[in-house]
C-alpha cells in the first residue's frame, strides 16, 4: 500500500482520545503539540493526563467510551488495552469518515504515526507503514546524529531571507535562483563559520 505523506494542521481541530494510559498519555501530548482541542475518554487516566484535565487543556470525561463520543471529531486516536472494543471504534469511525488510528493494530489505520526528527521547524519523519516500528527509530537516531540542533536555527535564517526576497520586486526565476542558492550545503557550512565565530567573540567578551 502507498501511504500519502502529510502534515496536518490540527490547530483547533477536535480530536478525540479513547485510553489515557501510558501509551494515550504519549498520543496525548503530540496532539497537545500540534494545538489541537483533545476529548479525552476513559475510566482511568496516568497522573499527568489528570494534570492536564485539571489545567484545562485537555476535557477528560471519566468512563467508558460511548459511539456519540465521535460526534464532531476531526481525528480519532484508540489506546485501550481492549482489541474489541478498538475495533468498535474503528468500525463506528469508518461508517461516520472520520479518521482513525488504533495503536499497535496496523489494519485498524487510517493512518500510521512517523517517528520524527525535530529541529526547530524542521521535521524530518520516516514511516514504515506499519511494517517495522523499530527500523523507523533506528533510521531516527540515524537521522538526530546527522541533522544537529543547527540546522533548526538554521531554517529560522533561511525564513527570515525568504520573506525579505518576497518582499522585493524580481523576476521570479532570479528568486528561485537565490533561494536554492540560500539553501545549498555552501551556504549551510558559511552559516555554521558564522556560528563558531560569533560564539567565540560571546566567550571572549566574557572574559
Amino acid at each position: 500500500m502507498n501511504l500519502f505523506p502529510i502534515y496536518l494542521k490540527l490547530a483547533n481541530r477536535h480530536c478525540l482520545v479513547v485510553g489515557a494510559g501510558r501509551i494515550g498519555e504519549e498520543k496525548i501530548e503530540g496532539l497537545l503539540g500540534a494545538g489541537a482541542e483533545i476529548k479525552v475518554v476513559a475510566p482511568r487516566a496516568t497522573s499527568r493526563v489528570q494534570l492536564l484535565a485539571r489545567e484545562g487543556k485537555i476535557r477528560w470525561e471519566q468512563r467508558k467510551f460511548r459511539p456519540s463520543d465521535l460526534r464532531g471529531a476531526f481525528l480519532i486516536v484508540a489506546a485501550t488495552s481492549s482489541p474489541k472494543l478498538h475495533e468498535q471504534i474503528y468500525k463506528q469511525a469508518q461508517r461516520r469518515g472520520i479518521i482513525c488510528n488504533v495503536v499497535d493494530d496496523p489494519p485498524h489505520c487510517d493512518f500510521y504515526y512517523a517517528s520524527v526528527v525535530r529541529r526547530g521547524s524542521l521535521q524530518l519523519a520516516i514511516s514504515t507503514s506499519g511494517l517495522s516500528p523499530a527500523l523507523a527509530q533506528r533510521l531516527r537516531h540515524k537521522l538526530q546524529e546527522q541533522f544537529g540542533p543547527e540546522y533548526g536555527l538554521w531554517l529560522e535564517e533561511l525564513g527570515a531571507a525568504r520573506k525579505r526576497l518576497f518582499a522585493r520586486k524580481m523576476d521570479p526565476q532570479r528568486r528561485k535562483s537565490l533561494l536554492h542558492s540560500l539553501a545549498s550545503q555552501k551556504s549551510f557550512e558559511k552559516f555554521l563559520k558564522r556560528q563558531t565565530q560569533g560564539k567565540a567573540k560571546r566567550i571572549l567578551g566574557t572574559k
